[in-house]
């Protein structure tokens, strides 16, 4: 099971289908990406990453720091 996702999302006190509308998925596919009966996609990985503020590191657990990454500039 990936706790961290559902870990990050209740100490923010988010339901799944908050989640669910940042990511524009329905509250039964996010529900699945928490308990790893799907595989969550590196595009929505790094776009929770920017709404949490964090690392995809982070959220699948290669690290325990939270702080993000410094972003790039794109010029």
């Amino acid at each position: 099971m990936n706790t961290r996702l559902k870990e990050i999302r209740e100490n923010r006190e988010l339901l799944q289908k908050d989640i669910a509308q940042v990511l524009n998925t329905s509250q039964q596919q996010y529900s699945r990406y928490e308990t790893e009966e799907n595989e969550i996609s590196v595009t929505l990985l790094k776009r929770l990453a920017q709404f949490y503020n964090t690392s995809i590191d982070y959220l699948v657990n290669f690290t325990d720091d939270q702080r993000p990454y410094p972003r790039k500039n794109n010029h």
